[in-house]
């Protein structure tokens, strides 16, 4: 070959990226770094491209988790932080659309890439090939690719959607071909979101009017402030006008619960003391909630006299409550203006006792877990507030905890401090089983240098125990820690109450689940535990383990569920 003619290796640099590469350039623009997802022979244009441009592609055991790992990313992350999925159309999108739908209902951004049927193939029945608006109702955008030339802006576009305000994940259908083709892409410009809604300064002005002039207020905060980033304006608010906050099972966190202020979580398992406060109180400002049936058990907790709803959903507002001031406005925004309302017209209330009235409610709750415990022997399996207590204690403040749902969800909500509002992930309102685990990788992911606990319950765990292998294939150093009471307790509960079946009549106490063994052939480290105190110790050893580890805790399949113990009267009353 002549010294001056160009080789093969020059001639393929200088073709065009393909369209997969200038996808992937596209989101690593933007931020996104970070793809969880499960290839396939579709995929393989986008994993290359990946590969080559070192974005971290992290590979699932199905696709259920895929959305959740993305959701544990986005919750523990700065406002506006997001990953990517990635998934083989067919059972891959119709598998991850649990997860999507959850962060649909619960204003999660995340960018969906499925790599759809190639276009000479679609319309006859190809494999996995499914009509791509199958997708329509569990995802706040759905596109479709069509033009090869369209793809980057279509990516673009979707970063943009997924983050602008109310925020949740966005689906891009990609065919494989165009993935592979080399169609040069139009450049696109760096639009970023649009800016959240500002309240109008007089209902501004009114709402500090009637906390002012409250006897006795009552913050109900919600999922919005923790999506908002306005945890700093809530505490701000909360000490400004010296007003108790409670929070919904999905702004958990939003005040950190060892704040005097903090009065507990208003969800299923909600304190009868915590009810009486909302109820009790002269003016409510709920923020950052749109008030939904799962929160406020289908409506029928009694909200305050008079209530001020802020959110950014006007549907919201009246919809299960009368409102006396509905404000369409970003949780953060309104919160800051709220306090500067207060600093520079107000003055400061006194005589309001906020912090001895959201003591009052904790020390209810405080009461009715020690009588739990009472009159039980060493013997005695453990319950649920046993063990989430010598958790929390072995557990840094600053490190992420993530909840699956199930019996314990309930008690974990209740009994489990959170310190802060990137520090607990809730399995959202979907209640979807399964999360704790997937959702505490993607926490892993966005905060390596932190701590994070996955805490579940054998049910929701074996609905995505395929994922402890993603942990030890991954090196993800993640501490599960898993409550096994061999049954799904919350179900037989309700079922030997309210329809006459034996007790434990949906567990396996004649197949008992060895979850060490589990782990263990998955390559985790594991241990059991059955005592209290041993509880701690295990999970310390866990922690501080480098790489992922579990920790079996058996507990009492027949605790009373805190739906029903903490909501009737007091234990001795």
């Amino acid at each position: 070959m002549d010294a001056d003619e160009p080789s093969p290796a020059a001639d393929r640099d200088a073709e065009p990226p393909t369209v997969a590469e200038a996808v992937v350039d596209a989101m690593l623009d933007r931020g996104v770094d970070t793809v969880f997802g499960i290839p396939g022979k579709q995929t393989l244009p986008l994993n290359r491209a990946l590969a080559d441009r070192d974005a971290r592609f992290v590979v699932a055991r199905h696709e259920t988790a895929v959305p959740h790992q993305a959701w544990g990313y986005a919750e523990t992350s700065a406002p506006g932080a997001m990953a990517a999925t990635c998934v083989v159309p067919g059972p891959g999108d119709t598998n991850a659309m649990n997860g999507l739908k959850n962060a649909l209902n619960d204003c999660v951004p995340l960018l969906h890439l499925a790599v759809e049927t190639e276009r000479s193939v679609r319309g006859g029945d190809g494999i996995h090939e499914t009509p791509p608006e199958t997708y329509d109702t569990v995802v706040k955008e759905n596109v479709l690719v069509d033009s090869p030339a369209g793809a980057v802006p279509a990516v673009a576009e979707a970063i943009r959607t997924a983050r602008e305000h109310p925020q949740g994940p966005v689906r891009v259908g990609i065919p494989k071909d165009v993935l592979a083709g080399r169609t040069p892409q139009p450049a696109v410009g760096d639009r970023g979101p649009s800016p959240p809604p500002a309240p109008p300064a007089e209902a501004v002005a009114e709402a500090a009017d009637l906390l002012t002039d409250a006897t006795a207020p009552v913050v109900l905060a919600g999922g919005g402030v923790r999506r908002s980033g306005a945890s700093d304006a809530l505490r701000a608010v909360a000490e400004s006008f010296d007003v108790p906050v409670a929070t919904t099972y999905k702004g958990k966190g939003t005040l950190p619960e060892s704040h005097p202020l903090s009065a507990g979580v208003l969800c299923g398992g909600a304190s009868a003391e915590l009810r009486d406060l909302l109820a009790g109180a002269d003016v409510g400002l709920v923020v950052g909630s749109d008030l939904d049936a799962v929160a406020t058990a289908s409506w029928s907790v009694s909200m305050p006299d008079t209530l001020v709803h802020v959110t950014l959903d006007g549907d919201d507002v009246g919809f299960g409550y009368e409102t006396d001031l509905g404000v369409v406005a970003d949780a953060d925004r309104f919160l800051r203006a709220l306090d500067e309302e207060f600093a520079d017209e107000r003055t400061p209330p006194r005589d309001r006792d906020g912090a001895e009235r959201a003591e009052a409610v904790r020390a209810a709750d405080r009461g009715r877990f020690a009588a739990l415990s009472e009159g039980r022997g060493p013997d005695d399996p453990l319950r649920s507030v046993e063990v989430l207590s010598a958790v929390r204690d072995a557990v840094p403040d600053e490190a992420v905890v993530t909840a699956d749902a199930g019996g314990f969800r309930l008690w974990t909500l209740v009994s489990f401090p959170a310190s802060g509002p990137r520090s607990y992930v809730n399995p959202g309102s979907w209640a979807t089983m399964g999360t704790g685990v997937p959702s505490a990788i993607g926490a892993k992911l966005a905060n390596p240098d932190r701590d994070v606990v996955a805490l579940t319950g054998d049910g929701g765990l074996m609905m995505c125990v395929h994922e402890l292998h993603t942990l030890a294939s991954e090196g993800i150093d993640v501490t599960v820690v898993a409550l096994n009471n061999d049954d799904y307790a919350i179900i037989s509960e309700e079922a030997s109450r309210s329809y006459e079946f034996s007790e434990g009549a949906y567990g396996w106490a004649e197949t008992g689940l060895d979850l060490v063994a589990v782990a263990s052939g998955m390559g985790l480290p594991a241990e059991r535990v059955r005592e209290r105190d041993a509880v701690g110790d295990a999970v310390e050893r866990a922690r501080t383990r480098d790489g992922p580890a579990l920790v079996e805790v058996v507990t009492d399949p027949n605790e009373p569920q805190a739906s029903e113990w903490m909501t009737g009267a007091r234990p001795g009353e």
